[in-house]
């Protein structure tokens, strides 16, 4: 086990890369100069340069800044953004590097299994310590957790591997150093690793990396429609996403959905409330965006909606929604 685990290093540390943040601020003589604004971990996708980390370390709450990576050969490479989706927090970045000093991340197969107890190495740089290297197992799978934005992320991966700040964006391998996810976050009242970390799935980075190197942006299929703050909606005691706007040519107004609108006396009529789609229920906008990702452009549903106090079910073609 002690071999695996040096082997897996060797192999895998050259893709782990330090990601930084920078930003220009000014001396006192009015110099622009740059400065660190934020750091992580991330992993070489593929020999054109394209980085993989998390969304939270390349956006800091700033102005966006310039990036750098440095390689496991401590060169550093300015690096631009390619597109990130914060509500997976994953990111892609690219960099001008000769494609002799990039050894792009194994992944795991397509079909490859992820069990809970098997073991687990991460690689990351922890408070700035490049390329260090830490074991566990897979504690659980299907995990959901709060992201990045308040966004719920559903099957996460977590695991007793030590995760410290500095290892966000960093590969989380199996035994046979293939990547099964990417480390995203710890739990612990002082920040630091308690034994309870959480990777985003290699399902999901696979699904969205490509889609973000291709356009920039993952294709977002939805339903074209607006919908009540759901903490207001959660104060009335409504369960369900209100339906407070309609997209014209819309799959929603196609499939004839209704919004609340306003009577020519300023009084409210009460629209459509979103419960379900298919056999999925909908108690919230985390419930629908998670939903919307199980389906592609084109799909037939059926969605679920209270209208005057019965529940009706209405046929639906879902498309990708700009």
């Amino acid at each position: 086990d002690e071999q695996n685990t040096i082997d897996i290093f060797q192999a895998a540390a050259p893709a782990t890369v330090f990601v930084t943040q920078k930003r220009v601020v000014r001396d006192l003589n009015m110099r622009a100069l740059e400065v660190p604004a934020g750091s992580g971990t991330g992993f070489i996708w593929d020999r054109a340069g394209h980085i993989v980390t998390n969304y939270h370390v390349i956006d800091t709450g700033r102005a966006r800044g310039s990036y750098a990576v440095t390689l496991f050969n401590h060169k550093t490479y300015d690096a631009v953004l390619v597109g990130g989706e914060p509500k997976r927090d994953i990111a892609v970045l690219k960099i001008d590097a000769p494609a002799d000093e990039l050894t792009p991340i194994r992944v795991l197969d397509a079909d490859g299994r992820i069990d809970v107890g098997q073991k687990t190495i991460a690689i990351g740089n922890p408070f700035g310590l490049d390329h260090t290297l830490t074991t566990g197992v897979v504690s659980a799978m299907g995990r959901e957790v709060v992201g990045y934005g308040g966004i719920t992320i559903r099957d996460m991966i977590q695991t007793d591997a030590s995760i410290n700040p500095g290892n966000s964006g960093g590969p989380l391998l199996d035994s046979r150093g293939r990547l099964i996810g990417m480390n995203t976050m710890i739990f612990s009242k002082t920040g630091s690793s308690a034994g309870i970390g959480f990777a985003v799935p290699v399902t999901t980075i696979r699904r969205i990396v490509p889609q973000l190197i291709s356009t920039g942006k993952v294709e977002q299929i939805g339903l074209g429609i607006t919908f009540l703050d759901e903490s207001i909606a959660a104060r009335a005691g409504i369960k369900g996403v209100i339906i407070t706007g309609v997209a014209a040519g819309s799959p929603a107004a196609r499939a004839g959905l209704v919004p609340l609108r306003q009577t020519r006396d300023g009084g409210i009529l009460m629209g459509d409330v979103l419960v379900g789609i298919d056999a999925l229920s909908i108690d919230n906008y985390d419930d629908l965006y998670n939903a919307l990702e199980r389906y592609k452009d084109g799909d037939e549903v059926r969605v679920r909606v209270v209208r005057d106090g019965a529940v009706v079910s209405l046929p639906l073609t879902l498309a990708v929604i700009d």
